[in-house]
């Protein structure tokens, strides 16, 4: 689930840490996984829940760093370590972007192992496209390599179902057309990636997707959408961090710099 963005059906545990994650509630998500870090799936999810945090939070560096560890070294297959290495990478590229340390060549180098673990099927690759598509806008300044890393994830997601990653893909995608002037092209990608995680019930990233949406609209639409915003991130605790800036009434809202 916390890898690919999905949910997991009726499984009565996987919609106990969906319902949690969904909320901001990391910690006590992970918590539920803890009696099965030594398998290598449980491993690689909790990671992948406390990784979020990190994004999110800017705090828990040690704990995330401590469950990637384990993921690395309970995985077994070149799949699991694939997958585990991909991890690396997304923390290594939340460090960098958030200021912690500049970790960008282990995003870079670990996202490529990544790469070279994934078969070409392999489920994990959309979210590996997705990654290496962060990296590429936010710590190379690569707009057209990211565009095309963000529609291959895209068409991944599409094919696979997955529609959390729907989600991040078109918001990303959004945001490139934002930086390019296209508004209307801007608007559809954040309406969509509304559209899903209202459905989805994501309410942590519901206030980072209405903050972007209000960068395509006029004044007092926009006003309206930052309230909005504005009002969940309050709920949830003042999470994403880095999305107090855009709230500003008196700053045009940009999309957030992180996985949001």
């Amino acid at each position: 689930m916390s890898g690919s963005g999905t949910t997991a059906g009726d499984d009565p545990l996987q919609t106990a840490v969906w319902r949690l994650r969904s909320r901001g509630c990391w910690t006590d998500a992970a918590a539920l996984l803890a009696h099965r870090a030594d398998e290598p799936a449980a491993a690689l999810e909790r990671t992948g829940l406390l990784v979020e945090r990190c994004l999110f939070t800017a705090e828990g560096w040690a704990e995330a760093e401590d469950a990637l560890r384990t993921a690395e070294a309970t995985a077994a297959s070149d799949e699991e370590r694939g997958a585990a290495a991909c991890e690396r990478g997304r923390l290594a590229y939340a460090a960098t972007l958030l200021g912690m340390r500049d970790r960008a060549d282990e995003a870079r180098s670990a996202l490529g192992r990544a790469a070279a673990l994934l078969a070409p099927a392999s489920p994990g690759r959309p979210l590996l496209d997705f990654r290496r598509g962060l990296v590429a806008e936010h710590l190379s300044d690569s707009p057209q390599a990211a565009l095309a890393a963000y529609r291959r994830a895209h068409a991944g997601a599409e094919a696979r179902g997955d529609a959390l990653l729907l989600s991040f893909t078109w918001h990303h995608q959004a945001g490139l057309a934002l930086r390019e002037g296209e508004l209307a092209q801007a608007r559809h990608g954040f309406s969509e990636c509304l559209r899903i995680r209202e459905e989805l019930g994501y309410l942590i990233g519901t206030a980072p997707a209405l903050a972007s949406l209000a960068a395509c609209e006029p004044e007092p639409e926009a006003g309206r959408l930052r309230e909005e915003a504005g009002r969940l991130f309050r709920l949830l605790g003042g999470v994403p961090v880095w999305l107090a800036d855009q709230l500003r009434p008196q700053v045009p809202a940009q999309p957030g710099p992180a996985e949001a």
